[in-house]
């Protein structure tokens, strides 16, 4: 906050304190001159703080009977911040609560902003729109994401109830190491009691959770963010592919979306195996239920690759690069008749 509008804020904690405060009383207390004080005054009434002018010789400045400060003083770029923020959120699906949730507590910073400001939001909202769809909400309980991430924070055991994806449900005990929010979900991951080793959780799927007496140790350079993401390119699929690509893993992860693949480096002996020319080279492994999507992330990534396994994915691969050469050369084959038709109306006759 700068300094002019804390001490607009000081002159209205001031105020507050009720009766006339005359202007040479408030310049002394603000440490500032008489002209700044009324200038202070206008940037309130400018918010909607109805700061009555009393006139005379012990006159001044004074609030209007029964004025309180609201919850809430933000500047434009403050309140468009929180607004703004409010309905990104619920379309990203990160917002743990309710709809109905969400648009109260917008409503509730909409009632306590100046009128002016006020307006201006709602002309904003009621007109921007959002080139990226609505995710779906996978809303886990407040209280539960809270738990979660002050138990990550202190480093204490927690101990939940889950349901896993195929209804099967278990009692654990997890070692919070972070909480991170992916594609319209969050998640928690850690050391569980139940396979020993670390897992990733949908909070959507925990039921009950209670923080237990003791503490733990994160592993030194641990990122939740990559084990999450590394943990959902892990999920069983009916289909597991595995390509040497030619290329670095910076190259390949920036052309992968996030949580698709795991990608590692190969040493350069086992990634030739005869093919290519040498160079870096890594192996990215991914899980898919039907293998027709593969070839066009592939394509996207416009690196050389081979394909390890299925041996299934070759014929998608074949079909894929046989619908783009039709398609070229169909273009093609309309150019050649077009400029075949511009030659022969362009050119002289013998006889002339």
């Amino acid at each position: 906050m700068n300094r002019p509008t804390a001490r607009v804020l000081a002159l209205l904690e001031i105020l507050q304190a009720g009766g006339t405060r005359t202007v040479a009383d408030l310049a002394d207390r603000l440490g500032v001159d008489e002209r700044t004080v009324r200038r202070y005054v206008g940037h309130l009434i400018d918010l909607d703080v109805p700061v009555r002018s009393v006139r005379g010789r012990y006159g001044g400045y004074r609030l209007a009977p029964g004025y309180r400060m609201p919850p809430l003083m933000l500047t434009d770029e403050e309140a468009l911040a929180v607004l703004l923020g409010l309905v990104a959120g619920r379309r990203a699906g990160l917002v743990t609560t309710s709809v109905a949730a969400a648009e109260s507590a917008a409503a509730k910073v909409r009632r306590v902003l100046p009128e002016a400001l006020g307006r201006r939001l709602d002309a904003l909202l009621a007109t921007a729109d959002f080139t990226a769809p609505a995710r779906p909400m996978a809303v886990p309980e407040t209280g539960v994401l809270l738990m979660l991430a002050e138990a990550a924070r202190d480093r204490r055991p927690v101990a939940i109830g889950y349901t896993a994806w195929k209804g099967r449900r278990s009692e654990r005990t997890v070692h919070p190491y972070g909480v991170v929010a992916h594609s319209g979900r969050w998640y928690v991951t850690g050391a569980d009691s139940a396979s020993g080793e670390v897992r990733t959780f949908r909070l959507d799927r925990i039921e009950t959770a209670s923080v237990l007496p003791g503490s733990f140790d994160v592993p030194e350079g641990f990122d939740p963010a990559a084990r999450v993401l590394s943990g959902l390119a892990g999920v069983p699929y009916l289909h597991e592919v595995s390509l040497r690509v030619q290329g670095t893993a910076e190259q390949v992860r920036h052309r992968l979306p996030p949580g698709l693949a795991t990608v590692r480096e190969l040493p350069v002996e086992a990634a030739r195996s005869g093919e290519g020319e040498g160079g870096a080279w890594v192996r990215v492994e991914l899980r898919a239920e039907r293998l027709e999507w593969v070839p066009s992330v592939l394509a996207w990534l416009d690196l050389p690759f081979v394909i390890e396994r299925p041996d299934g994915l070759r014929d998608h691969v074949r079909a894929l690069a046989g619908r783009l050469a039709m398609c070229a050369d169909a273009g093609a084959d309309a150019a050649d008749v077009a400029d075949t038709a511009d030659a022969a109306e362009g050119a002289e006759s013998p006889a002339e």
